[in-house]
């Protein structure tokens, strides 16, 4: 596969000795307006990759906090179709930011996969992320997937035997998705150690990169994560502070958006400070 923006963005990331911050949104959240200023405001405050939820009424893996973010952007009349519309636009002044779709695959089965796929690589989408979709069953949608370009990414979880790994990885590419924690997103984070042991046994088996995700919520966190694995994820606490933010009408003022942005910006500030174990020697 030709390296893309995903693979392009991490070797970029290894030369400069640190891991990568990964932030995720609920595509329309609270509607399209204010969810694509958040979007193009991203790459300035620090983030590297881009994970952009699409909504969707049954998120089974999602906490509270991102469950009522879909809800807001359904409820704003957002839907699949306008979550490409806003990679489309993107794409239309930042071309080297990755972004991977993040969600279900009930949505993507309604589209029609063919066309979903076709309207993915032209809007510019890297990666997808499907949580409900098994290893089984890539038939469906990561085979077609990978074949059309674009980086089908799984989620390995801490209950992820050696077996279960081998075939679950077998056709994932771009990077590796470690849940740090058995539960929901939201939830608290993985301890440290256990986090460092499992990059080292996912990496001996794969050389994708490992991110993580799940739990982590403060700079801090995100400074420990990225000390230990390839990449930090933030949902949930980008989520929340969007819904802090909320006024009477439920939607954000500009003063809301800077300040969603400022809080991403202070999460990126813990990678850039860690240290990336690949940088301190640790190889793989």
């Amino acid at each position: 596969m030709t390296p893309g923006r995903i693979e392009r963005r991490f070797a970029d990331l290894r030369a400069e000795g640190r891991a990568a911050f990964v932030s995720f949104i609920t595509a329309g959240d609270p509607n399209l307006e204010q969810s694509e200023a958040i979007l193009a405001g991203l790459p300035g405050a620090g983030v590297d990759i881009i994970e952009l939820g699409m909504p969707f009424t049954d998120p089974m893996a999602d906490g509270p906090a991102i469950q009522a973010a879909g809800l807001r952007a359904l409820a704003a009349g957002h839907t699949l179709r306008k979550t490409l519309g806003m990679v489309e636009r993107f794409r239309k002044t930042d071309n080297d930011t990755p972004i991977v779709l993040m969600g279900y695959y009930n949505p993507i089965y309604k589209y029609g996969v063919e066309a979903f796929l076709a309207d993915a690589v032209k809007a510019g989408v890297d990666g997808l992320i499907i949580v409900d979709l098994p290893a089984e069953e890539d038939a469906e949608l990561c085979e077609p997937a990978v074949r059309a370009g674009v980086r089908f990414i799984r989620l390995l979880t801490p209950t992820t035997d050696d077996k279960r790994l081998e075939r679950v990885i077998a056709n994932c590419s771009g990077f590796l998705y470690y849940v740090s924690v058995t539960g929901i997103t939201g939830a608290a984070k993985g301890a440290l150690d256990a986090v460092g042991r499992a990059r080292k046994r996912f990496a001996a088996k794969s050389d994708l990169p490992v991110v993580v995700g799940f739990g982590i919520r403060t700079a801090d966190a995100v400074a420990e994560i990225a000390s230990v694995a390839d990449g930090a994820v933030v949902g949930s606490a980008i989520i929340d502070r969007i819904a802090k933010n909320l006024g009477p009408s439920g939607m954000l003022s500009d003063s809301g958006i800077h300040d969603v942005l400022a809080f991403v910006g202070g999460l990126a500030s813990g990678v850039h400070r860690a240290k990336h174990p690949v940088a301190a020697g640790d190889a793989r």
